[in-house]
């Protein structure tokens, strides 16, 4: 018994290790959109078995970067302007349902302290410096710790899991573009801008004003799509967009 646990536990991590080179793999651009993934290919490149390499592709069929064949097999897919917009809009709209609910049932000091301790981690940040590439790591960590405990605030499983398998559509994150925006012109207003929404929801769950915590998480989400917008247009910043290969308008963007 001990062997077939031990046996499914190396799978288990063959699978995350081929799932994490895969993705990089394609965001990073070494594959196009269209290209067929070959198993045995990426056997024979990522040193893995065949089994670890089915399940992450199955899980990239999932999350959106590729696409299934009807013969069998799959291609890597290709994203439009639209595309992109509904996959963080579907983000913020379970986001701000998760806002309203913990707003509406009320939340805990202890955890409503959790909340303001990311906050003015956040504040150090963005208003005493600035956030730079080489804060980027610290800001996105915050970020993604606010963004989780909001979530956990509405203490719904079903709301979590949907929530999970919004997050890993291609560009839906909330940390998706920060890179990125760590390096425009616009960064230190959109990173002011972010910030104030942040404190927003916060006093608005405080106050139990579900509606308002609602809205302002969603208007939240969409500065993605901006950050987007202004990264594309950036001729310095356009190649850093991770995935920026899979998108199709990149010369509608364009400036």
């Amino acid at each position: 018994l001990q062997l077939f646990v031990d046996g499914l536990a190396h799978l288990v991590e063959l699978g995350g290790v081929a799932l994490l080179k895969l993705r990089e793999l394609i965001l990073g651009g070494e594959v196009k959109a269209g290209e067929r993934m070959s198993e045995l290919l990426l056997v024979e490149r990522l040193g893995v078995s065949r089994t670890p390499i089915r399940a992450a592709l199955v899980r990239l069929e999932q999350e959106g970067l590729l696409r299934a064949l009807p013969s069998g097999g799959f291609v890597v897919d290709a994203f439009n302007e639209r595309d992109i917009h509904a996959a963080i809009e579907i983000r913020g709209t379970l986001e701000g349902l998760a806002a309203r609910l913990a707003a509406e049932r009320g939340v805990a000091q202890a955890h409503l302290e959790d909340l303001r301790h990311c906050l003015s981690g956040l504040d150090e940040l963005v208003l005493a410096s600035g956030v730079t590439v080489d804060s980027f790591s610290a800001y996105v960590e915050l970020n993604e710790q606010f963004h989780r405990i909001i979530v956990d605030l509405a203490d719904s499983a079903v709301l979590s899991r949907q929530i999970a398998r919004a997050v890993s559509l291609p560009f839906a994150s909330a940390s998706a573009f920060v890179m990125v925006q760590a390096r425009l012109p616009e960064a230190q207003t959109m990173f002011t801008v972010a910030q104030d929404h942040h404190r927003c929801i916060v006093r608005a769950i405080e106050a139990r004003e579900g509606q308002r915590a609602e809205a302002l998480m969603r208007e939240h989400a969409r500065l993605a799509r901006r950050n987007l917008e202004l990264a594309l247009r950036n001729r310095q910043t356009r190649g850093l967009v991770p995935g920026s290969n899979l998108i199709t308008f990149l010369s509608h963007a364009a400036a």
